[in-house]
């Protein structure tokens, strides 16, 4: 999704929230009692009033390679987690918001972490496959046949393990690659026999 895109749809999520202001202490009370109750109604009142602290800790979370949409709905699911915990708790009313900003944000904190994390791996792994590559280049040049695991293994001061699994991984997007194009070329084929193109 495109940063404009997930702009236009922030300003939407903005107004739902706008359309549902947070709650005074005392109309929160309210509905934590009735929802304590059995008040399915009660329940998505309280949920839609929070919509509002959500997007909040969505926007505060936006710019740690996650796009605020899905910040937003992980941070909706945390939410409706924490008005469950918090109305059978029987929680009062003037502490219900914050305890779901910091239920959300804690929430958030943690995907963001993965996500970092997960950015992390995948730029060493590609770093990874680059050296494979070049190792396996000088090396076919200095010994004249295509090297082995543990020839790689060797010059890289890897673990052969790793150098088969990033060999694989390597010929397993390779594949892929060849598949795409394979198919992208049948369908301009089929495009010439038709006699369009």
């Amino acid at each position: 999704m495109s940063r404009r895109d997930d702009d236009t749809e922030l300003d939407a999520l903005a107004a739902q929230a706008r359309s549902h202001p947070p709650l005074s202490a005392v109309a929160a009370d309210r509905l934590i009692g009735a929802a304590r109750g059995g008040d399915r109604l009660a329940r998505e009142s309280l949920v839609e009033h929070s919509l509002g602290a959500v997007l909040a800790e969505a926007v505060a979370h936006r710019d740690h390679g996650v796009e605020v949409t899905d910040l937003y709905q992980e941070g909706s699911l945390a939410m409706v987690v924490a008005i469950e915990e918090y109305t059978k708790r029987g929680g009062s009313g003037a502490g219900m918001a914050g305890y779901v900003r910091r239920v959300v944000a804690a929430h958030l904190d943690g995907l963001v972490a993965e996500a970092e994390a997960a950015a992390v791996e995948a730029a060493a792994l590609l770093e990874d496959t680059r050296l494979l590559e070049i190792a396996q280049v000088a090396l076919r040049g200095q010994i004249g046949h295509e090297p082995s695991s543990t020839e790689l293994a060797a010059v890289l001061l890897w673990p052969r393990e790793r150098v088969e699994l990033i060999a694989g991984m390597v010929a397993s997007a390779r594949e892929a690659f060849d598949a795409e194009i394979v198919e992208f070329l049948d369908d301009d084929d089929a495009v010439d026999a038709d006699g369009e193109g």
